[in-house]
């Protein structure tokens, strides 16, 4: 969503490197792109004022006349202006002290309340809460209908005592507000620990629609009144979150939608004009599409920062601890890296989610947007599909894969030969590399010292001849140096091999003292370097 604002900052930000010093008109030019590039993302007009006055003021004091890197510390004062505009810090939701926890979902028809309803009773049931949703939703057609099937997707029960609307002539029927009652009721006689209500909207902001809203707030006294926005509405965001504010008074904002292409203008004006924290970020259509919103990371994504904690927290959360034990015992004891492992690696990284989404986490990734865009996802699946049609013996014992081999594993792949010959090969440079790792020989081809990282065990030893060490035609100007080739011309002319003198790379050298220096010897230009 945010791929054309970041662009235009990122591109902004690059006329401002390698300047010592930066004038009040590269400031003001630079501010002036900044302030292009929001109103062109359709954030409010009275944010956008704000917001580069803010870096305005900061650019042209101490802050950044003083810094040793001027255009570093512009960027730095984008990044942390940009955080207190998406809200500062990261609130989580509250908790109820004694009862079950009450959310309320509040939102215009279409925005995605009851998607995100199940969205968020999954994130909590991962969390090891136990929710419930009600179909407060009496008004658009299949809303209970719909409640029910996401539900079941998240394995979460459902109270919907009330059919609602089936068709669009159809006329609302129940009562609403006493749905909601009874769905609380309902939670604490199963001893549910969160109920999340989901409510009606509409395709515009009217009293009916908040008079609703009110009175189902009023019925259940919700912890947490969530406001789903959708994020594609550009400027119509500030006015609707404006009227729900005053006809609702929400406690935060949830935005949906936030993988779809528009500018993203909504995301950031509503939580600076309305006050309230953005706390989720609806991005995709699954049901796993759920992010915590951590207003500081969002702001590393759009300056093409990247967002490796977010990274990190999935690989926590997606991989199997116990295999990549198993994988890390079986590296230490030598054992070959087989097919059989290649594909658990590779479900593993398919259990993470999209690809692209990952490496669009990277920092630096803007540059290679369209790279990553065509990027082929199937690959693994077509991948996978080559490894299962291996016999077990395969698998483990890629040797002997043979030409006919080759062929039905292609023939009951759907693939082509070619395509499995080059499996095969992706495979060995994989074997190469997992068995010089665990021989701490490093990474393949980077080839340096018998052993790798100075002189860890395990490197192999190069067989080529040595280098011939250069003759020292003369004394050096240095005199310590001078000292150290007078000690070796010595220990050459009574037959001892040379040592490495003490503070030599990587502190090697065997504890030699350093030689004794005359103090007389130094040079007057280098004595005043040596004075206490």
């Amino acid at each position: 969503m945010f791929a054309n604002l970041s662009d235009r900052l990122t591109e902004t930000f690059k006329s401002l490197r390698g300047k010592g010093r930066l004038s009040e008109a590269d400031i003001d030019g630079t501010i002036r792109e900044i302030r292009r590039a929001l109103l062109d993302a359709d954030v409010a007009v009275p944010v956008v004022r704000a917001f580069t006055a803010a870096i305005r003021e900061r650019a042209l004091g101490a802050e950044v006349s003083q810094a040793l890197n001027p255009g570093q510390q512009v960027v730095k004062i984008v990044h942390e202006e940009l955080i207190e505009v998406l809200g500062g810090e990261q609130r989580p939701l509250r908790f109820a002290k004694h009862g079950p926890t009450v959310i309320m979902l509040a939102g215009l028809q279409g925005a995605g309340k009851t998607t995100f309803a199940g969205k968020l009773a999954a994130h909590l049931k991962s969390q090891g809460q136990t929710p419930l949703l009600v179909a407060a939703d009496l008004q658009r057609p299949n809303a209970v209908t719909q409640l029910k099937v996401v539900g079941e997707r998240a394995g979460v029960p459902v109270f919907a005592p009330e059919a609602g609307v089936t068709r669009e002539d159809e006329r609302p029927r129940g009562n609403p507000v006493k749905v909601a009652k009874k769905g609380l009721k309902e939670a604490q006689d199963k001893q549910h620990t969160v109920v999340i209500v989901d409510t009606a909207g509409r395709l515009g902001v009217d009293a009916e629609l908040m008079k609703q809203a009110a009175d189902i707030r009023k019925a259940v006294d919700p912890d947490e009144v969530l406001f789903v926005i959708d994020a594609m509405i550009g400027q119509d965001a500030v006015a609707t979150a404006q009227a729900f504010q005053e006809g609702v008074d929400f406690t935060g904002v949830v935005l949906s939608k936030l993988d779809g292409d528009a500018r993203g203008g909504a995301a950031l004006s509503v939580a600076q004009v309305t006050g309230r924290p953005i706390m989720f970020a609806s991005v995709g259509e699954k049901l796993e599409d759920i992010e915590v919103f951590h207003p500081d990371r969002m702001a590393s994504r759009i300056l093409d920062m990247g967002d490796i904690m977010t990274l990190i927290e999935q690989a926590e959360q997606k991989f199997d601890q116990a295999e990549a034990e198993r994988m890390a015992g079986k590296m230490q004891r030598g054992e070959d890296f087989t097919f059989t492992d290649f594909l658990a690696q590779m479900q593993q990284l398919k259990n993470m989610g999209s690809m692209k989404k990952m490496l669009g986490m990277l920092p630096g990734m803007g540059a290679m947007r369209d790279q990553i865009e065509n990027l082929d996802e199937k690959e693994l699946v077509r991948t996978e599909a080559i490894i299962q049609s291996m016999t077990p013996l395969e698998r483990d014992n890629p040797k002997v894969l043979n030409g006919s081999r080759r062929s039905r594993i292609a023939a009951g792949s759907g693939m082509t030969v070619a395509d499995v010959n080059s499996l095969v090969k992706r495979f060995e440079d994989a074997q190469r590399m997992m068995k010089a790792m665990a021989k701490g020989g490093g990474m393949p081809g980077m080839g340096g010292a018998p052993g790798a990282f100075g002189g860890l065990p395990g490197g192999k030893k190069s067989k080529g001849k040595q280098a011939p060490q250069r003759k020292v035609k003369g004394k050096s100007g240095n005199p310590a140096k001078r000292a150290q080739q007078e000690q070796a011309a010595r220990s050459r002319a009574a037959g001892e091999k040379p040592a490495a003198p003490a503070g030599s790379a990587f502190g090697l050298g065997g504890g030699q003292q350093q030689p004794n220096v005359d103090p007389n010897e130094i040079p007057a230009d280098l004595a005043k370097y040596l004075k206490r």
